[in-house]
């Protein structure tokens, strides 16, 4: 217990996420992505972006809660998203099933945010890996290893794990986790720049095969 108004240790403990816990992941997330340029690029007016992420997030939770796994900090500070191998890409048949809400999530900002999606599939490299869909964690609670601990819980030591940032100032902090800058490219039409990286499993050599 803290004492003193001393800051109480953070619970770095990461389980699963259940149902449950889905609408509080989707605040967590929205929270951590209010300012991220690929949102901002997506949905340029604040009061509008506040509305319809939590809404994006919750369809982002679910899709990866079916195919692949979703991790929460123990206080539900943090959570990261993965999507296995294999899984990385979003289907046409998988977008048609869930049109309806995403057209609610993205409203008007449907094309930007397509673009954004597209320019994320072109450069997935080949290959089995583990896709680091989505990593965040309440602003409030930043800074503690919270993220960190999030990401770390989700690695596979037999599969490689790839991931891309909008934020130049973030791959130092991935560098730390055993990430490599593998390339960054830009989406078409004025949106944001990313960052590509990748971290080898345990037994794995070689960099990735870019498309």
């Amino acid at each position: 217990m803290a004492t003193d108004g001393a800051r109480a240790e953070p619970d770095r403990a990461v389980r699963p996420a259940t149902p449950a816990d889905r609408e509080h992941i989707a605040g967590v997330l929205s929270r951590a992505f209010a300012d991220d340029p690929a949102m901002t690029f997506i949905f340029p007016d604040p009061a509008d972006r506040a509305r319809r992420l939590p809404r994006l997030f919750r369809l982002l939770i679910d899709a990866d809660i079916a195919v692949g796994r979703v991790l929460l900090t123990g206080g539900r500070e943090a959570a990261t998203l993965w999507r296995p191998p294999g899984h990385a890409h979003t289907g046409t048949l998988a977008m048609l099933r869930v049109l309806i809400p995403l057209l609610g999530a993205f409203g008007t900002a449907l094309g930007r945010g397509m673009a954004v999606g597209n320019a994320i599939d072109a450069h997935f490299p080949k290959g089995a890996f583990w896709y680091l869909h989505i990593a965040g964690c309440d602003p409030a609670h930043q800074g503690r290893g919270l993220g960190g601990a999030a990401i770390r819980a989700g690695f596979d030591a037999r599969v490689p794990t790839y991931l891309e940032t909008p934020v130049e100032g973030y791959v130092p902090l991935y560098q730390r986790l055993g990430f490599t800058l593998t390339g960054d490219w830009r989406v078409p039409g004025g949106g944001p720049r990313f960052w590509s990286m990748w971290r080898d499993a345990d037994a794995s050599t070689g960099a990735p095969q870019p498309r």
